[in-house]
């Protein structure tokens, strides 16, 4: 795996298989994800958009802005009347450097049910802020 100790961030492409679950539903699932690797943190996974069940994802009011990536929308994630709230994130207009995640979503690990990269449990990233994933490979 790519060193994620990069600034400004690094895009890196995964064929790894990545399955998010909640209350039961597979919200994602994807061979195809995109790792933007920052700053010492574990890598973000950003999950294709025809690749999650984006009828389960409520777009909140919360806005935040990332120095490189531009301005992030947050997502809650609701199935039958569970709900996660600011559970995903995502960049519908990115800065031109990272025009490859556009449109695409990335979740909390500890946010979700079930979250694993081929197979294996992914480990959350501490704290609330950073979505890094810790998986068997880093």
């Amino acid at each position: 795996m790519t060193d994620s100790g990069l600034r400004p961030p690094h895009i890196e492409s995964s064929d790894r298989r990545v399955i998010i679950a909640f209350n039961n539903v597979t919200i994602a699932e994807t061979s195809r994800a995109l790792l933007v690797l920052e700053d010492g943190h574990p890598p973000s996974w950003y999950i294709p958009p025809e690749d999650v069940r984006v009828e389960h994802l409520q777009r909140e009011q919360t806005i935040t802005f990332c120095e490189w990536k531009g301005f992030a929308h947050y997502y809650t994630i609701d199935v039958d009347g569970k709900k996660s709230p600011a559970a995903a994130w995502g960049y519908s207009d990115p800065n031109s450097e990272y025009l490859g995640i556009k449109h695409h979503v990335a979740f909390y690990a500890n946010r979700v049910d079930t979250c694993t990269v081929d197979g294996v449990a992914v480990i959350p990233e501490g704290g609330e802020f950073y979505g890094g994933w810790i998986t068997a490979n880093e």
